[in-house]
């Protein structure tokens, strides 16, 4: 493990910028950018005008490591170049900004209130290769959709059993378990998963920690037990569909917790802004959602 990457991602001020929407999430990413459907007619031209986005996103003079601690790669991403440099290599070398991957391949049919997440036959070949390019750690998503226990407990005993493999590797995992910010019971379930969660990190060898990716909670400072525990290098939060004036407001309100925003950080970006007007609008968002992550 990269000593320097681990220091940043234990430590620093800043926040984690998701920048993974994988092939079921690319077009809505590029409609909010300015870029309709029929601008593309193959998945490799979607996905070529995707990197491009990301590339400019990448190499604004904003986002730097001094506000963007780290940022999540789609798999595409990882296995291509900005500027004929390998993209996890360039975030650290040129922006000193920590890599990370999603590893998760989408979400399985609804089953107890909840989406686990589908095999991943190939997650160790996946992992391996992200050990050689650079990257530090994993992110990968379920969502809870209802407080139902045995939903909820399936969804963390599966996060923590990928992480186990995870760890094993050398990389650090984001658990994801998402809680849809629109559902009646949104609190009830956000209290039995932080039970879970608590179970589970007592299964996590004593020498190695693990990142959570959670819901902005319905009651503050839900999770604080989470962002103590010594098993849990950081706690971020997801948008997860809040504007990016809301998300910062509720993220405000959760001591020790930093944002790791998709849509809100992108949100006001488009292809069709001046490298000037896009650069603008990039940094204005960073700073927002780095003041709302700052340590309180």
């Amino acid at each position: 493990m990269n000593k320097d990457m681990a220091a940043q991602a234990a430590h620093k001020d800043g926040f984690i910028a998701a920048l993974d929407q994988s092939g079921g999430s690319t077009p809505k990413a590029l409609k909010l950018y300015g870029i309709d459907e029929g601008a593309w007619s193959t998945d490799a031209e979607m996905f070529d005008l995707v990197h491009g986005m990301r590339a400019r996103i990448i190499k604004s003079p904003a986002f730097t490591g001094d506000k963007v601690m780290g940022a999540i790669l789609f798999e595409q991403t990882m296995d291509r170049d900005i500027d004929g440099t390998p993209t996890a290599q360039y975030l650290w070398e040129k922006r000193h900004v920590v890599p990370f991957l999603k590893v998760d391949q989408g979400l399985a049919e609804a089953k107890d209130g909840v989406k686990l997440m589908k095999p991943m036959p190939s997650l160790d070949a996946l992992l391996k290769r992200a050990v050689a390019k650079g990257v530090f750690g994993t992110k990968m998503r379920s969502v809870i959709d209802a407080a139902n226990r045995k939903g909820i407990a399936a969804v963390v005993d599966q996060q923590f059993e990928v992480a186990a493999q995870i760890l094993a590797h050398g990389l650090v995992p984001i658990i994801e378990p998402e809680v849809t910010i629109s559902i009646a019971d949104k609190a009830e379930a956000e209290d039995i998963l932080l039970a879970e969660i608590l179970k589970h990190l007592d299964t996590v060898p004593a020498d190695r920690q693990v990142m959570l990716k959670l819901t902005l909670p319905t009651k503050a400072n839900l999770y604080k037990p989470l962002i103590d525990h010594p098993r849990v290098m950081r706690v971020v939060a997801l948008s997860g569909g809040y504007s990016r004036d809301d998300a910062n407001a509720r993220l405000r309100e959760n001591d020790g917790m930093i944002a790791s925003f998709s849509r809100a950080l992108t949100e006001g970006l488009s292809a069709k802004q001046s490298d000037g007007a896009f650069d603008a609008a990039l940094a204005s968002a960073i700073d927002s959602i780095f003041e709302a992550s700052r340590a309180r």
